[in-house]
């Protein structure tokens, strides 16, 4: 979804289970949210967020107040800011049964859809408040021959390391949404070798003082002849699998 400097993914089950991966920076994400699902509908099976920094989560604040959620995910990472307190509070308030991610786990999603945790494989709650992003939540979508994977804001340490616990059939898939926005320090040459992806997404805002994404990323996706769609230009992008091929349909 096109949250502006962040990441929101929305994700539905051929059978309709509902997950958020992500709530991005602010309230952007109830305007978008609405225009994929059913405006009646105000349910949510899962919010998965991949690290507590703010442009991944301050969304889910008023998100929670407004929609039902089975089940909230997250890595561990503790993070004293006023957003992730915010958080913490409204989960609470809600009741919302919460689980610690780790590799192994996933979720069934019904017919054949299914979303493994591929990180952090670690505790992670010793982190410190600048470290988030090493112990972020990756995960990879598959369905079918049709698999995506998620990178949060992983750096490039997190991608070599995970080149050396997964397998090539853990890794590859259709469509990469690129980590940490573009940034110089994640979607290394070697990497990009072992996804072996058709599609990159970036999700990032228009203008953003970081300068994502930057021109070494889209350097090298270019020279991988990786087709790239921004949600800086493009607004949100929707994909649809049939499991065997993805399809844009926004």
């Amino acid at each position: 979804m096109d949250v502006g400097q962040g990441d929101a993914i929305f994700i539905e089950s051929p059978t309709g289970v509902q997950i958020i991966i992500d709530g991005g920076p602010d309230n952007s994400i109830l305007r978008e949210l609405p225009k994929l699902m059913s405006l009646s509908d105000r349910q949510l099976d899962a919010a998965i967020a991949t690290h507590p920094d703010a442009d991944h989560i301050a969304g889910f604040v008023d998100l929670l107040r407004r929609y039902s959620v089975g089940v909230f995910i997250e890595p561990g990472i503790p993070k004293p800011t006023v957003v992730a307190r915010a958080l913490e509070k409204e989960i609470d308030t809600e009741k919302i049964p919460r689980y610690v991610a780790r590799r192994g786990a996933w979720l069934e999603l019904g017919h054949g859809a299914r979303l493994d945790i591929l990180f952090p494989d670690f505790d992670v709650s010793h982190l410190s408040s600048d470290k988030t992003n090493e112990g972020c939540i990756v995960s990879h979508l598959v369905y079918g021959n049709t698999s995506m994977i998620f990178m949060c804001d992983a750096p490039g340490s997190v991608e070599d390391y995970l080149m050396q616990i997964s397998s090539s059939t853990e890794l590859k898939s259709d469509i990469l949404k690129v980590g940490h926005h573009g940034s110089r320090s994640s979607t290394g040459n070697v990497f990009l070798d072992e996804v072996d992806p058709a599609l990159a997404i970036i999700s990032v805002g228009a203008r953003n003082t970081y300068g994502h994404p930057t021109g070494e990323v889209l350097g090298r996706l270019e020279s991988y002849n990786i087709e790239t769609l921004r949600t800086d230009q493009e607004g949100t992008i929707v994909f649809v699998s049939n499991g065997k091929e993805f399809v844009r349909t926004k």
